[in-house]
């Protein structure tokens, strides 16, 4: 009897046990561990630009010219009436056909050329009709045995894309070295890093053709990398900014302030893609969350550790492997490849040159070509392209406030004057 009531407790106890573990099981448990640390983190690369392009003293005179072909081709289509508008209409009409190769015209029937779609509208896209789109210039191949209309349904996007593209003609013209002319002056007031400011030892500045001078303040060239380790506004970087337009390009940029990106010191700053504008007038902080993540290759995904051997594309920024890296050199491969030049926005080879329609006559045709065959992914580029298993991003959040304030405005502006005139 001793032993069968021992043999029935022991099983007993038994099936408890298992009862315990199975319901422990089916419950999902998990386990979370939380470890907050304070160490400290490389602050990142801030680069800052001006949103104007610069009117560079070696191209006065022909973007002189631009403007006032501009200005007259204006009231030619819309009856726009400018300061520097003159009457002689019949000169004005000649010199238009005969100084710009691609003039400005108001299309009533587009649609001999209505085979060629314009740039980034796509064909099936049925909220815009191509028989509304009544401005743009026409492009051709070199022996002008094709051509398209690229056109617009705003006049505003209009002259501003025929602008642009006249002006970075012209500004292909430079030579490297003038490009980095002195043109900001009192563009940046005040820096302050950590409330400690900055020196010329923190930023480096290079040229973008259409968002004008950037700095780059803790890029990967700078001797002492900042550092970070305590939250807060008087802990990060601060910047006060002037925006005058002053000798600056208005039928190229129609907005007034600043264009900033956030980016990591071993990548270059693509103000097109990753930049946002900050309003003049307004105080704006900016507060920012590093991301990193970490992707399984192999059989678990398709990713790349470096891009160098997988990745069939040549990396022209000096820069370490991205995918945005990667998509820009593919498309500046392209416009080496098939247009025999190179586009001004991207790096080239020393021994290819800038494009511009007094060398490279049918460039326009073929940039606008590979533009939209790159928009819809017709060249692969973002097929050859494979995402970095190693990525580090930055979540943006921004809060705005009146700067300076209405009480303080007074003495604020005073004290900026006397900033401006000092040596």
């Amino acid at each position: 009897a001793f032993w069968a009531v021992l043999w029935l407790c022991t099983f007993g106890m038994m099936y408890w046990q298992f009862g315990l573990l199975f319901g422990q099981y089916f419950s999902y448990p998990v386990s979370l561990n939380i470890n907050l640390n304070s160490d400290k983190l490389v602050f990142p690369a801030v680069t800052v630009c001006t949103l104007n392009p610069y009117r560079y003293s070696k191209i006065q005179e022909e973007l002189k010219d631009l403007d006032r072909i501009t200005e007259e081709t204006l009231f030619n289509l819309y009856e726009y009436n400018s300061s520097h508008s003159s009457s002689n209409k019949a000169r004005v009409r000649r010199e238009l056909q005969n100084t710009l190769p691609y003039p400005l015209v108001m299309l009533h029937d587009p649609q001999p050329f209505s085979h060629h779609r314009a740039s980034g509208v796509q064909e099936n896209n049925p909220q815009v009709d191509k028989n509304d789109w009544k401005i743009g210039f026409i492009l051709c191949n070199k022996n002008k045995s094709d051509c398209f209309y690229q056109t617009y349904s705003s006049g505003v996007d209009a002259v501003r894309e025929w602008y642009r593209f006249h002006y970075i003609n012209i500004l292909a013209r430079l030579d490297a070295q003038d490009l980095n002319e002195a043109a900001l002056g009192n563009f940046i007031f005040a820096c302050r890093f950590n409330q400690a400011s900055c020196n010329e030892g923190n930023y480096s500045q290079f040229h973008h053709p259409i968002y004008g001078n950037c700095y780059t303040f803790n890029g990967k060239n700078e001797s002492n990398i900042w550092m970070s380790s305590t939250p807060g506004i008087n802990n990060g970087l601060s910047l006060t900014l002037r925006t005058e337009r002053n000798d600056f390009i208005p039928l190229l940029s129609t907005v007034t302030g600043a264009r900033v990106m956030v980016h990591g010191q071993d990548e270059p700053a693509f103000m097109d893609d990753g930049g946002f504008n900050i309003r003049p007038g307004v105080e704006t902080s900016i507060s920012m969350r590093k991301e990193t993540l970490d992707r399984l290759g192999g059989d678990y995904g398709d990713c790349t550790k470096n891009g160098s051997s997988e990745v069939k594309v040549k990396n022209f920024f000096s820069s370490k492997y991205t995918q945005q890296v990667c998509v820009h050199s593919c498309f500046q491969e392209n416009m080496i490849e098939k247009c025999g030049c190179a586009y001004i926005s991207y790096p080239k080879p020393d021994d290819v040159e800038l494009c511009d329609y007094k060398k490279h006559p049918e460039w326009g045709y073929c940039y606008y070509k590979l533009q939209d065959a790159f928009s819809t992914d017709t060249l692969g580029c973002f097929s050859k392209c494979r995402k970095p298993c190693f990525v580090t991003g930055y979540e943006l959040s921004a809060g705005y406030s009146r700067w300076p304030s209405a009480t303080s405005q007074d003495w604020v502006f005073q004290m900026l004057s006397i900033r401006i005139i000092q040596p």
